[in-house]
């Protein structure tokens, strides 16, 4: 169990690291700045290569709302499942706190949002706590079956992590302006903890809405793999 957990860790640490880093340090660079597109293929990006690297270990789930749906898909312990969520949000704070060390030290720097997530004023577009809940949900789920799909027995062998750092691209391309994309409480959590907004009094949502739609997802898999 050890392993498994520390695999969790460092993957979801890579996820923050790498998916919120892209954000933080490189999207905003005036001359060479990124943009969303390129944070929503860094976040592809950190699944994709996290997934090979260390899923044999642990399963690869690196989200608290993943490792749920794969429980109600019958694919997972439920008795792993608070452990599972301790270490993916534990790997989402370090991985913060590194970018924050590492951001500091640029001259001049302040926090601001620090890639959060949000809703009303703190959403990208000013997009509503409806909007925000409605999305999340529905990406999520959407993830959990392109996750149980793609790493059921009769799909091709090898392909899954592929597919789902694909599909978190898209669903960053989906929602980043409305939410700064969440479908993963521990990401939510761990920028919460640093930014200098009011994200930590939102961070119920990026935890209610991904836990409600990797739930959904799982339960639309299991009527669809009858």
């Amino acid at each position: 169990m050890t392993r498994k957990l520390s695999a969790e860790f460092f993957g979801t640490f890579w996820l923050v690291f790498g998916g919120c880093g892209s954000a933080i340090l490189a999207a905003a660079f005036p001359t060479l700045g990124i943009g969303f597109a390129g944070v929503a293929l860094a976040f592809g990006l950190t699944v994709l290569t996290m997934a090979y690297a260390v899923g044999g270990i642990s399963g690869g789930h690196f989200n608290p709302a993943v490792s749920l749906g794969l429980a109600v898909a019958n694919r997972f312990a439920w008795k792993d499942l608070l452990p599972y969520w301790i270490a993916q949000v534990a790997g989402a704070v370090v991985a913060s706190a590194a970018i924050y060390a590492i951001a500091s030290g640029k001259p001049g720097f302040a926090p601001g949002s620090f890639a959060t997530n949000g809703y009303g004023d703190l959403s990208p577009g000013g997009y509503s706590l409806i909007a925000a809940l409605l999305v999340e949900v529905i990406l999520t789920a959407g993830f959990l079956i392109v996750i149980l799909g793609s790493t059921s027995k009769a799909a091709p062998a090898g392909f899954a992590p592929i597919a789902i750092g694909l599909a978190l691209t898209l669903i960053h391309l989906v929602s980043i302006p409305v939410t700064n994309t969440s479908v993963n409480p521990a990401r939510s959590t761990g920028v919460a903890l640093f930014a200098q907004t009011a994200a930590l009094g939102q961070l119920w949502l990026f935890w209610l809405a991904p836990l409600a739609g990797g739930t959904l997802g799982a339960l639309i898999w299991r009527v669809l793999d009858r």
